[in-house]
């Protein structure tokens, strides 16, 4: 199955610091990625993320979570990226786990960043789950979002070593500088028109 974004327009979804969505704009401003941002969402009004989104000048919109029911969310999120015109949905640490409802509205348009080599460690916690277990490579994957935690198919991924006296903390910084790095050359694949999904995988033509 061909993956084809009908434009270049990215929605950018955060929960938190947004680093990934800082990432990702720097890789458009230098040239590396032919992109754009319409949108920064996130459901969380005084995310620093979405903050720092709009001192920089961004079309940049909160769209409160609590109590409210997932279906009614997720309609309000896909209402605001239709009105936008976004092409590709971008995930840089946004804490909700979608319905149907924004599945459908973006089928395989949806990418997110887990910081693991997925299908392991996938969930809350991975770098934890990683030094636990012992491993000795962990990393990152860019991956489609679908109706499986982590579980979509696997865009993209880098190893980064897992050293002796590493510690959660570490790790994670060390994983998280590496996802900024990897993070922009999976949406450029996503949004070159030649990938497609072939089982759990996406394959660059």
């Amino acid at each position: 199955m061909k993956i084809a974004p009908p434009n270049r327009r990215l929605g950018i979804l955060l929960s938190g610091r947004g680093s990934n969505f800082e990432a990702i704009a720097a890789s458009i401003a230098d040239g590396r990625l032919q992109a754009e941002v319409a949108v920064v969402i996130s459901n969380v009004e005084k995310a620093p993320g979405l903050i720092r989104a709009r001192e920089k000048g961004f079309n940049a919109v909160c769209v409160p979570s609590r109590l409210k029911e997932r279906e009614r969310f997720d309609l309000e999120i896909v209402n605001v990226l239709k009105k936008n015109d976004v092409g590709l949905v971008v995930l840089a640490g946004f804490m909700r786990i979608f319905s149907r409802v924004v599945l459908d509205a973006y089928p395989n348009l949806i990418v997110n960043i887990h910081p693991s080599l997925l299908p392991a460690f996938p969930g809350l916690h991975p770098q934890k789950q990683a030094l636990e277990h012992g491993v000795k490579v962990s990393g990152c994957t860019v991956h489609l979002v679908n109706e499986v935690l982590d579980g979509g198919p696997i865009v993209l991924q880098t190893a980064v070593p897992v050293l002796d006296d590493d510690t959660v903390e570490t790790l994670s910084a060390r994983i998280l500088k590496v996802e900024h790095q990897t993070y922009w050359k999976g949406i450029d694949m996503l949004l070159s028109g030649q990938s497609e999904i072939r089982e759990r995988r996406v394959v660059h033509l």
